[in-house]
């Protein structure tokens, strides 16, 4: 019995851990060309603002922040949806860990604003994070469909 809750702890805990790493290392990796400022300011998306803001900022601010990358993530994912070279075949996995990682951040942002404001702006960065890396794949989508 002792054995099995031992493996199951430490095959959860091995989990979270791929999962994190994997999330941070898709988020680390730079493309060619950076379309995240040209997706942002064509639609009017905050995320580049918010992140700037972070630091220094009180807890009430930073719930405004939260509800503007919420807003952002809302615009940005609803694009990518209903891009014209949208298919559910063609949503990448990276792209579900990263609309997964957005949703746990989101969730995590909740709990941490009540015990350390330093984590929840890092919260609030990989939520922005994620969004910027959404937004230069909509840029490439675009790019792509331009060029043929």
């Amino acid at each position: 019995m002792i054995v099995s809750v031992f493996i199951i702890v430490v095959s959860a805990f091995l989990f979270v851990y791929w999962f994190r790493y994997t999330c941070l290392l898709i988020l680390s990796t730079r493309s060619a060309r950076n379309y995240t400022e040209v997706v942002a300011e064509a639609n009017g998306l905050r995320f580049l603002e918010t992140r700037s803001e972070l630091t220094g900022v009180d807890q009430h601010r930073l719930d405004q922040l939260q509800q503007s990358l919420e807003r952002d993530y809302q615009v940005i994912t609803y694009l990518l949806r209903h891009a014209g070279s949208y298919n559910l075949e063609g949503q990448s996995f990276e792209q579900l860990l990263l609309r997964l990682d957005y949703k746990l951040m989101s969730f995590w942002y909740r709990i941490a604003r009540m015990a350390s404001e330093s984590w929840a702006r890092r919260a609030l960065l990989e939520m922005s994070t994620v969004i910027g890396h959404f937004a230069n794949t909509m840029g490439e989508r675009t790019a792509v469909s331009t060029r043929l």
